[in-house]
């Protein structure tokens, strides 16, 4: 146990002391507290401008005269689009638009601008449509009526428990953003850790380290004292990411409100996001051992990783296929799939919610997982921890886990 403890202890503190390990735990909570504050600062002299903004307009079906304020603009008539035109020209309006004689039959309005546009913007699109039906409908129909035909819709949807009742957590955006976040963060740390670990695993048998470590302590004491260190190491820098994302939420909220008061944190998500850091951590230490045992080389080893690395990384590819068929048996089955699990459920989390049942297989198939995954290892590091040279080819690898 001394020894395992001396192990762990090296590990952790040359994990710990990283220069890329302090950057990666450090910069991702001050850039959102930069973000923050520099948004906070560009709010507070940031005021909107009082000046209206003046768009021409052609009458030729006639009867548009009304309601030419709308909002922040206003809607200038002119008589011939030649007149417009030269507003337009001399600056004295911004763009202009043209309602010609048939437009009740057709609902072709023709807008002129000197600016290339990809799409009109939303609120100029807007008010012309505003300017337009309330002319239209002006004394054939009551004012709120027409207010109504402007402004149709307030969709407010409510989430009710399997009771009936107004259910806790709501769903829409807000509920995705911090998952999402999670999510990140994980990928990132789980990548990095079992990065540690093979390229540490791997230098050290390259360069014959491996047989004076060897010569002092066991292979099981060797490779229990590195996954604690990096393990508890990594664990450190998801317990403070996820320890800064409350406060500066709470500081976001507070500072810039709107959509950023909308965000919420579902619940349970702190405490599963360190249990399958912990559980993802333990998967991806065992494969690493079995990868550098096999490897020849520290780049032989990040290669083989990668292709199990990937599946980490997969759920934010199809993240927004997720968001249109939230329900799908296919990410049932990369929340239970164990590489993937770990991020494929912070982001349901934040979408639909994950069954008990589904949370419960998650986690049991990645405990067994590890089991056998270490048993394995453990077989691998064994057969080939001194093997120099050329890696063993599949055929062999096989072999000896049947042998031993």
């Amino acid at each position: 146990m001394n020894r395992v403890l001396l192990i762990f202890k090296h590990e952790f503190r040359q994990t710990v002391g990283r220069t890329g390990f302090i950057i990666l735990t450090i910069v991702p909570p001050l850039i959102a507290l930069l973000a923050i504050g520099v948004s906070h600062t560009i709010s507070g002299i940031s005021e909107p401008s009082a000046e209206a903004t003046g768009i021409g307009y052609v009458d030729e079906a006639g009867g548009f005269e009304q309601f030419t304020t709308q909002g922040n603009l206003n809607f200038v008539s002119f008589d011939t689009t030649e007149a417009a035109t030269q507003a337009l020209v001399n600056k004295d309006i911004e763009e202009y638009f043209v309602i010609p004689e048939d437009f009740v039959s057709t609902g072709l309005i023709r807008r002129y601008t000197t600016q290339r546009e990809l799409t009109p913007p939303a609120a100029t699109t807007t008010a012309i449509k505003n300017f337009i039906s309330s002319n239209l409908l002006s004394g054939k129909v009551p004012e709120t009526t027409v207010t109504r035909v402007e402004e149709p819709l307030n969709l407010v949807t409510i989430t009710l428990t399997a009771t009936g009742v107004v259910a806790p957590e709501q769903g829409g955006p807000g509920n995705l953003i911090i998952p999402i976040i999670v999510g990140i963060m994980l990928a990132v740390s789980l990548t990095f850790s079992s990065a540690y670990l093979l390229q540490g695993l791997a230098a050290e048998k390259e360069n014959r380290l491996m047989e004076i470590l060897l010569s002092s302590v066991s292979t099981r004491q060797l490779v229990t004292g590195k996954v604690m260190g990096i393990g508890s190491a990594g664990l450190i820098q998801v317990a403070i990411w996820v320890a800064t994302v409350p406060p500066l939420l709470r500081l976001a909220s507070s500072s810039l409100g709107g959509f950023i008061s909308m965000i919420q944190i579902p619940p349970g998500l702190i405490s599963l996001a360190i249990l399958y850091f912990v559980l993802g951590y333990l998967l991806f230490a065992v494969l690493s051992v079995g990868i550098a045992a096999v490897s020849t080389s520290v780049r032989e080893g990040q290669t083989l990783a990668s292709i199990f690395t990937l599946w980490v990384i997969a759920p934010f590819w199809i993240i927004s296929v997720i968001m249109l068929v939230p329900n799908s048996p296919a990410w049932v089955v990369l929340s239970i799939f164990p590489f993937s699990a770990p991020v494929m459920v912070m982001l349901r989390l934040g979408l639909t919610g994950v069954p008990t049942w589904q949370l419960a297989a998650s986690i049991a198939v990645l405990v067994l997982c590890i089991i056998g995954g270490l048993m394995l290892a453990a077989k691998l590091l064994r057969a080939y921890v001194l093997m120099y040279g050329k890696r063993p080819g599949f055929g062999e690898i096989i072999r000896n886990l049947k042998s031993g």
